[in-house]
């Protein structure tokens, strides 16, 4: 609104200075024909034309420029935006348009009383992805409160395991110190019986370790009885070789095999000489 009145301000300035520049360079004389009059008219027609006609492709270019910026940003988060011409041409909203740019621009600085009851807008019918864009801000609204109550009711039972928790540490530190008393006593009776355990074994070993002595010496004097035994029946054995040997050598059938190897020995002796004699030959 600041940028659009100043720049009618300038044109309407604009307009102003042709009127004046015409009376000062041709309205100098007290009659005019017709045919000057005119001249003057159209030559000022020409002028202010040519100036409303600028300002009003100004303002329409300016628009443009100005809902190309909003239109690139909607673009850009996929917005869809719609517009109804009819309502440029509302008289009732052109009006308190115009309330408004009187009321925001008086020359005194107090803040007019219609910012607090001007109407606003209507907001244009939402669809496309603005719409998604909603729906997905109150479906997140609603998950989080679902979270809100789900952290409320987890922190209700955290509270209510930390106290059971309290409770049952306070048992397990109880049954401790009692089972460390039983575990005292029970240690002392069982140190106890292991002594006596320990006296009981060690007799017993005692009484093993005479019995293994007294084993002992009976297995050793066996022993030396058997060496005697074995070395009489050795030489029992011996001798009774030697008396089969020589009952062997008495027999007829030793004599014939004893005189049988002697002609082989001779017989070999001599095909050893024939063999070496033909060798030295050859």
């Amino acid at each position: 609104m600041r940028f659009a009145r100043s720049k009618r301000g300038l044109r309407l300035k604009t307009v102003d200075s042709c009127f004046q520049d015409l009376q000062e360079s041709r309205l100098v004389e007290e009659t005019f024909t017709a045919d000057e009059v005119s001249e003057v008219l159209n030559g000022l027609q020409a002028v202010v034309h040519s100036e409303v006609e600028s300002e009003l492709i100004n303002t329409a270019y300016t628009n443009v420029l100005l809902l190309r910026q909003l239109f690139s940003q909607a673009e850009k988060w996929y917005l869809k935006l719609q517009t109804d011409i009819s309502e440029l041409e509302n008289r009732e909203l052109l009006e308190q348009v115009a309330e408004f740019e009187k009321a925001e621009f008086t020359s005194s600085n107090k803040k007019p009383i219609i910012d607090i009851i001007k109407p606003k807008l209507a907001p244009l019918n939402e669809g496309g992805t603005a719409e998604l864009l909603n729906k997905e801000i109150l479906r997140l609204q609603e998950e989080n409160e679902k979270l809100k109550s789900r952290l409320k009711t987890i922190e209700i039972q955290a509270t209510e395991a930390l106290n059971e928790k309290s409770k049952l540490e306070k048992a397990l530190q109880d049954l401790q110190l009692d089972q460390g008393n039983q575990k005292d006593f029970i240690k002392a009776q069982d140190l106890s019986d292991l002594e006596n355990t320990v006296a009981t074994l060690k007799s017993e070993f005692e009484k093993t370790l005479n019995d293994k002595t007294e084993n002992q010496k009976s297995l050793e004097e066996k022993l030396v009885t058997a060496k005697h035994d074995l070395l009489r029946v050795q030489e029992q054995l011996s001798l009774a070789e030697k008396e089969l040997e020589k009952k062997f050598q008495q027999t007829a059938a030793y004599r014939n095999m004893k005189e049988i190897l002697t002609r082989k020995n001779d017989q070999i002796k001599d095909l050893r000489k024939r063999l070496a004699k033909y060798e030295s030959e050859d």
